[in-house]
């Protein structure tokens, strides 16, 4: 499994999930059962997980969707988009 997307705002976490499920792509959500024995003050940000398969499919969506930005070639490790964990959280640079 990939993390694909990572969040507090549930809302956003919910719009992400019913993106995925459109497109026919299984997403489950992790840390899910954890932010909320914290209390849901934010401390854990819960994430959307997809299969390794979905991943590539999954990164155009939420970039046709504007919720990632897009990628350049050189960004690309194997086939997949993987964007750095700063670019994915707090966007570009």
């Amino acid at each position: 499994m990939e993390e694909i997307y990572r969040s507090n705002d549930p809302v956003k976490l919910s719009w992400i999930e019913a993106l995925l499920s459109e497109a026919g792509i299984d997403s489950y959500q992790m840390d899910l059962h954890a932010s909320v024995l914290e209390g849901s003050i934010g401390a854990i940000p819960r994430r959307i997980m997809v299969l390794g398969d979905d991943y590539s499919r999954a990164i155009r969506i939420l970039q046709d969707a504007g919720e990632l930005e897009p990628v350049t070639d050189n960004q690309f490790i194997g086939k997949s988009p993987k964007l750095p964990f700063w670019q994915r959280w707090f966007g570009r640079e």
